[in-house]
């Protein structure tokens, strides 16, 4: 009896210590996590979020292998309404941040500013409003900024110049109700992809633009940007230029038609003027990404130089 009893027990111990073992999530991060569900009203997304499984692998979140502290927080709901929730504040180890297709209301919280270690944010399509907080400029790993389809207003913050920082930068800011004029300070951040379509953004944007930047898709287009097109420099790795429904002049620099990589283009519903250049960069385009200009001249238009 006492061998069987003691080989029960020790089963029991070897059970324990499994339960015990499989709980890797930090418990701070639980509690937080908790706090999040609780902030959407429980949703049904979060169901897999109980008190007797392991955070490290519930739906929507992912953990640092090592740490086991929540590096992941993903979370793509149309029901999803109410504003950010400040408790996420807490995961102070949050590297990626997806909170895209919500319903999401209120502005941006300035207290994602303090999430250093975030490198990858997106905000997209939901309804939030209020200007751009300046503070998300201080993170010093983010190497991606989605915030395209909102209803975000005011100026882009002259602070995002800190992301010159940053090697290989993707800014999407499309779709909004920003205003005023561009920085001059973008002139220094190293863009990959740069989205500013839609919004109403004046003043000189040839500073997005030189030779040696890293430039592969921009599209600044439906904004009030006025600037001389003349002597703009183009990096050889674009890819996508749109530049439509502006204010921009001046004529077609001649590198355009150089350009290997250019994909997709359209210079229409500005003030430009002079010869379309003839290299293959540009053969591939149709009228329609040249029309309802001042004065540009030559194919694919129906009106010859003179």
């Amino acid at each position: 009896m006492t061998n069987h009893y003691q080989l029960f027990l020790f089963s029991i111990l070897l059970l324990l210590g499994s339960a015990l073992s499989a709980e890797r999530c930090h418990p701070d991060d639980k509690k937080t996590l908790f706090q999040i569900k609780k902030s959407f009203n429980n949703a049904y997304t979060f169901a897999s979020w109980t008190p007797d499984t392991d955070c490290c692998g519930w739906y929507l979140v992912s953990c640092d292998e090592t740490t086991h502290r929540i590096t992941s927080l993903s979370v793509n709901l149309p029901n999803l309404n109410g504003p950010i929730p400040k408790t996420v504040s807490n995961l102070k180890n949050l590297t990626f941040l997806w909170l895209s297709h919500n319903n999401l209301t209120g502005s941006i919280p300035d207290f994602i500013g303090n999430l250093n270690k975030l490198t990858y944010i997106n905000l997209s399509v939901n309804k939030l409003t209020g200007k751009i907080p300046p503070s998300l400029s201080s993170l010093p790993k983010l190497g991606a900024l989605f915030l395209e389809r909102n209803q975000l207003s005011g100026p882009i913050p002259d602070s995002f110049s800190g992301f010159k920082k940053n090697p290989d930068f993707y800014l999407k800011l499309h779709k909004n109700q920003l205003s005023g004029p561009l920085p001059k300070s973008l002139g220094a951040v190293n863009f990959t992809v740069l989205d500013l379509s839609r919004n109403k953004l004046t003043g000189d944007a040839s500073v997005l633009f030189g030779e040696k930047k890293g430039l592969q898709t921009v599209d600044i287009s439906r904004n009030k940007f006025t600037f001389d097109l003349t002597k703009v420099g183009f990096p050889k790795s674009l890819n996508s230029l749109e530049l439509s429904h502006n204010m921009i002049y001046g004529s077609l620099p001649m590198a355009l038609g150089k350009l290997p990589y250019l994909q997709q283009f359209n210079v229409s519903y500005n003030r430009l003027c002079g010869e379309i250049p003839t290299g293959k960069g540009l053969k591939r385009f149709d009228e329609y990404s040249f029309a309802h200009n001042k004065c540009l001249c030559g194919s694919p238009l129906p009106n010859p130089c003179k």
